[in-house]
């Protein structure tokens, strides 16, 4: 028997587990190594969502920037025909998440890899938003240093009106306040942005407002998993 590799989804807010279907239980009960973005949060997910898994029957390894090592554990456990679940921090595996070069390597070895239904914030935060769901990119964190993030802002802005395109990123949480700030400074006043904060937690917040009626707001998204789009018009 060849190995599959699981994409197990975990949730984005520890209190909602409801948004985790059924069948993830049974597709972890058919596994034998688990790669987790952080294990520690992985085991509290695990033990959340059926109390029955037998946590330690497991074997752990960490995703982490030691990317050969990574990959090494990974080509082993494979060779040994085990079942893979790859769990990320919060979401979807394989999506603005590390254990992509783990996915990547299954595909190169030919191995099954499995994606699982779960809560993905960047498709929620689209969803909700009202905006282009037809043409869409997600772009990551933007520069830390103000003056290449307004010149990218520009950019993205310009890229946003000539293809109708929505654009999506995010930011360290603690920097939340600054980016909105940033964007309001630098757009312009008809260009829509939606904050989508904390999505499917009991303070989930999704709003779109042009960048005028954004300036008449006042949130605070300090240390809050905030999801940016921009749809210039």
């Amino acid at each position: 028997m060849s190995s599959t590799v699981y994409l197990i989804p975990s949730v984005l807010d520890e209190m909602a587990i409801n948004t985790i279907p059924l069948y993830i239980v049974a597709a972890l009960k058919d596994c034998q190594v688990i790669f987790a973005e952080n294990e520690r949060t992985a085991r509290r997910f695990l033990k959340s969502i059926c109390k029955e898994i037998v946590i330690d029957d497991f074997e752990w390894f960490t995703i982490h920037k030691a990317e050969e090592e990574q990959k090494n554990s990974l080509r082993q456990k494979i060779k040994e025909h085990k079942n893979i679940a790859i769990i990320s921090e919060a979401g979807c595996p394989g999506i603005a998440d590390p254990g992509q070069i783990l996915i990547e390597l299954a595909q190169q070895m030919n191995i099954k890899v499995k994606p699982l239904v779960g809560p993905s914030s960047i498709l929620l935060a689209l969803m909700a938003s009202g905006m282009n769901g037809q043409q869409f990119e997600f772009v990551g964190y933007l520069p830390i240093d103000n003056g290449e993030r307004i010149k990218v802002i520009k950019e993205l802005e310009t890229l946003s009106q000539k293809k109708r395109s929505t654009i999506i990123f995010i930011e360290t949480p603690y920097r939340n306040n600054q980016l909105i700030e940033t964007l309001l400074r630098t757009c312009k006043l008809t260009t829509k942005i939606c904050i989508a904060a904390e999505l499917t937690g009991t303070n989930e917040f999704v709003k779109t407002k042009t960048v005028s009626d954004w300036k008449n707001e006042k949130n605070d998204f300090h240390k809050k998993p905030v999801i940016f789009l921009l749809l210039a018009v």
